[in-house]
């Protein structure tokens, strides 16, 4: 018998937790039908890529990611820049049977997590197909589906922790999503995040300090039981990564043509809000 192909491997996964799933249209469980289709009761169907991740967008969408963007952010993760922030994600959730992260991109973070806490299943989401493609070619033991979180894919209370890394949010869909006593984790910008970039990049401009106050205020707002841990660290950067971390991050994106940065370190300043529904 011959080795299955990466949607049999996809879609065994997606069946084994099929009860994560729910019809983004209708809401309505649904089922893996002959390794190739997502479908509910009222007959809507999703298929399973060749590659292995299911596409639950109910409308076509437009992403200003690029295949080479998600390719620059796995080499800047892989570095190991985001270790200590990952290690400290993986105790967080360590208990967690089901782990969903929400605008996952190519997933580096996601798998990095469930290599580090070594059980349960993590499922990744991003409206980018780039990222997911991604995901599912480097990291197929997790699931990865291309959908968006306003017509959500999944059954309500169906995660024990559900992952916001330096990403948009949705808290009224984390909190329908969120199992009883799940947790949210939430990674944002502190002042010093990439500080060495913000200051060649924006010098002498508004944009060379940054506050997260508001973004704390609104989780803190939105949830029981919070927790907030400052997480920093200055590391050397290789100068090679620079043109990679240019294209990952949105302040990179602006850089003019000529100027010339000189990045010999980088800090990791971050603020890690956990809470409850």
């Amino acid at each position: 018998m011959g080795a299955l192909s990466k949607r049999a491997i996809g879609a065994a996964l997606m069946d084994q937790q099929i009860n994560l799933f729910a019809c983004p249209v209708c809401q309505q469980s649904m089922y893996v039908y002959e390794q190739g289709r997502l479908v509910c009761s009222a007959n809507h169907s999703f298929d399973i890529a060749k590659q292995g991740y299911v596409n639950m967008l109910t409308n076509s969408v437009s992403s200003k990611y690029s295949k080479s963007l998600f390719e620059s952010r796995k080499a800047v993760i892989d570095s190991g820049i985001y270790d200590v922030v990952e290690a400290k994600i993986s105790e967080i959730v360590a208990p967690a049977k089901t782990v969903l992260d929400t605008g996952c991109g190519e997933g580096s973070h996601l798998a990095r997590i469930m290599k580090a806490k070594k059980y349960g299943i993590g499922i990744g989401i991003d409206i980018a197909k780039e990222g997911i493609m991604a995901a599912v070619r480097h990291y197929p033991q997790q699931i990865w589906c291309v959908g968006d979180l306003a017509k959500s894919p999944f059954a309500k209370a169906s995660f024990d922790a559900i992952l916001n890394i330096l990403s948009p949010a949705n808290y009224e869909e984390f909190k329908r999503l969120l199992a009883p006593d799940g947790c949210i984790v939430k990674v944002v910008p502190q002042s010093g995040y990439l500080q060495e970039l913000r200051a060649q990049l924006y010098a002498d401009s508004s944009k060379e300090t940054y506050s997260n106050e508001q973004i704390v205020a609104r989780f803190q707002d939105s949830f029981h039981e919070v927790t907030k841990e400052r997480v920093t660290y200055t590391l050397p950067l290789d100068e090679n990564l620079v043109p990679a971390l240019l294209e990952m991050t949105p302040m990179g994106w602006h850089k003019k043509e000529d100027k010339d940065l000189i990045l010999n370190a980088i800090t990791i300043d971050v603020d890690l809000l956990v809470g409850k529904v």
